[in-house]
């Protein structure tokens, strides 16, 4: 069976030292010859101009196919489709189209009286413009904003009815989770790709505390499991292993596609890339 074609998101770096591990992850998984990479905004855009200027400097310095994440929050329409417009003339024609958190101190989101008020109205624009790939988000697991999982899937559709061309999921800790979402897509007619988001664990006690606020399903078993490798000094070796497990499960599903959140910590992907059979491609060259 052939290796799925990867892709990696990462945040952009908000100090030097961070600059620096930006690099070294794109570094380390440049080679493996992702599809695309994509460049994170903060809560409330707090990140905005960092990401603009992480993804113009990936766009140029790494040859790799660069994905800006754009948000409705705290800007007004026209701010943001000038946004997209700088995107677009520095050579970026990939967005990553989403709602956007609130800000922090904020419980819920409110559109900017002069933006756009969700994030199907920042995709019809988008795609007005004919310059994007669109990607957005999609929730195998019930978006805690949602009423239920229909509410979900039928807001997925809107969202690709007004003009995105793929979708990538939350990450989620058991392949059901996505395959269940996969075929419930289906038969709502939703006909677009859906890449399935994978978060690498390197961190237990932070990874299900951002399970918990996502609404991300966290089964029994991953608790006892992470208690006991913490305990014996093995945690880093169940994560790949159920990282690597789950990716599997999801090749033998058909999946032929992967979209992995690094938090900027390549080591973890990238081994559960090399037991998957993706091996490294290309070779990134030092930029002065």
């Amino acid at each position: 069976m052939p290796a799925p074609s990867i892709s990696f998101e990462f945040f952009p770096p908000q100090n030097l030292q961070a600059s620096f591990r930006l690099w070294d992850t794109v570094q380390v998984l440049a080679p493996l010859n992702p599809r695309f990479v994509s460049v994170t905004y903060g809560a409330g855009g707090t990140t905005r101009d960092l990401t603009r200027d992480a993804v113009a400097t990936l766009h140029k310095s790494s040859g790799l196919n660069v994905a800006a994440h754009l948000t409705c929050v705290n800007a007004s329409r026209d701010e943001t489709l000038a946004i997209a417009d700088e995107f677009a003339k520095s050579g970026v024609k990939e967005i990553v189209a989403l709602r956007g958190d609130p800000p922090k101190g904020s419980d819920h989101f409110t559109p900017h009286p002069d933006g756009f008020a969700n994030s199907c109205e920042l995709i019809s624009a988008l795609a007005d413009t004919g310059k994007f790939t669109i990607r957005v988000g999609a929730y195998p697991d019930k978006h805690p904003e949602a009423a239920d999982m229909q509410a979900d899937i039928d807001w997925l559709k809107a969202k690709i009815d007004a003009g995105a061309d793929e979708a990538v999921t939350q990450f989620f800790f058991e392949a059901d989770s996505f395959l269940r979402f996969r075929d419930a897509c289906a038969k709502a007619g939703i006909n677009a790709p859906i890449t399935p988001g994978i978060f690498p664990i390197e961190n237990w006690t932070g990874a299900r505390k951002f399970a918990s606020k996502c609404g991300a399903y966290i089964p029994a078993w991953l608790d006892d499991a992470f208690d006991k490798a913490l305990r014996d000094d093995r945690a880093d070796l169940l994560a790949t292993a159920i990282c690597t497990e789950l990716c599997s499960d999801l090749i033998d599903e058909g999946v032929d596609a992967l979209h992995f959140y690094t938090l900027n910590r390549p080591e973890l992907t990238r081994d559960v890339c090399f037991a998957l059979g993706i091996k490294p491609e290309i070779k990134l060259e030092n930029v002065a």
